[in-house]
């Protein structure tokens, strides 16, 4: 019987200390360990998971599923009850060692009919709900804060600099007569940056400017949750992808409905990556929700 051992965090920027210090403390003999790349959506099903699809692919009946959290695994309540109905069906033990879920059975069944608890489910639901509901609140927080700063003039998101390797390049072809705007679209940095890294060239030196367009503004647009879910589970380009992953869950009813911010260039990206819920394979809703979401990016006129 083997102890399997899933790790997961939502951004490159984020690291595992936190889930290998809770996982150590528990002493579990033997881990098999299998940690999802980096940035790996907690939107993203489990099941769809690479990491996850191998270590179900990999366990045999009568192992143990270790988990830090139960939100590492999952982030919904739909979720969670998918994932039971599969470690049930191969037999697996499911053990979360902190967090809200880690004194609960969540694999208790009924000795008779073989489905879970109802107490269990009960408690699932209502636990994994609330976990939604505070993450959703952190999020529009957040992008309350962001407009009201925005209101302000001020743009959210660290400044780029340039890097110390190249702060010489840019002041020889400062020098040189290469202009601040030609070097600030060369290097992947604000003019502001340039600046900084000339500062003390700028008495003595002055560039001509070259005129560049202004850079394009994000435009929010709400995507219906069918929409977003499906392109949840397919592969995107990374600005795509990140405008996805940054996008603002806001509850219809039943539903959802994610408020995206991004350049217009990008909706359109999304628009057509979900052509195939026009298709006949997709069910009404789907169909329907995509002519919503087509006819909102319409409203951003045509790319120039």
């Amino acid at each position: 019987m083997a102890n399997l051992v899933y790790k997961r965090v939502s951004t490159d920027q984020q690291s595992t200390a936190r889930q290998n210090l809770v996982l150590d403390e528990a002493g579990i003999e033997d881990p098999v360990i299998f940690e999802e790349d980096p940035g790996t959506s907690s939107r993203l099903h489990p099941l769809q998971r690479p990491k996850f699809r191998e270590l179900l692919t990999y366990a045999r009946p009568g192992d143990t599923l270790h988990i830090s959290e139960m939100f590492r695994l999952v982030r919904g309540t739909g979720h969670i009850l998918d994932v039971l109905d599969v470690l049930h069906r191969d037999q697996v033990a499911l053990r979360i060692h902190d967090g809200a879920f880690s004194a609960m059975d969540l694999t208790a069944r009924h000795p008779r009919t073989g489905e879970l608890l109802s107490t269990v489910k009960f408690m699932v639901q209502t636990l994994a709900a609330a976990g939604e509901l505070q993450r959703d609140l952190q999020r529009e927080l957040t992008y309350d804060g962001l407009r009201a700063a925005e209101a302000k003039g001020s743009k959210g998101g660290r400044r780029p600099a340039v890097a110390a390797a190249k702060t010489a390049d840019v002041r020889t072809a400062y020098l040189e007569g290469r202009s601040i705007a030609a070097l600030a679209r060369d290097h992947g940095v604000s003019r502001g940056a340039i600046r900084t890294a000339v500062a003390d060239l700028l008495p003595d030196h002055t560039a001509i400017e070259e005129d560049v367009p202004a850079p394009e503004l994000p435009v929010t647009l709400d995507m219906p949750g069918k929409v977003a879910d499906f392109l949840h589970t397919i592969d995107l380009e990374p600005a795509e992808r990140a405008a996805l992953d940054e996008g603002v869950t806001v509850r219809r009813g039943q539903g959802y409905t994610l408020r995206v911010s991004a350049v217009c260039a990008v909706h359109r990206q999304l628009l057509a990556r979900c052509q195939s819920l026009d298709g006949a394979a997709a069910i009404p809703a789907q169909r329907k929700a995509r002519r919503e979401y087509e006819n909102r990016v319409s409203t951003l006129g045509s790319p120039a």
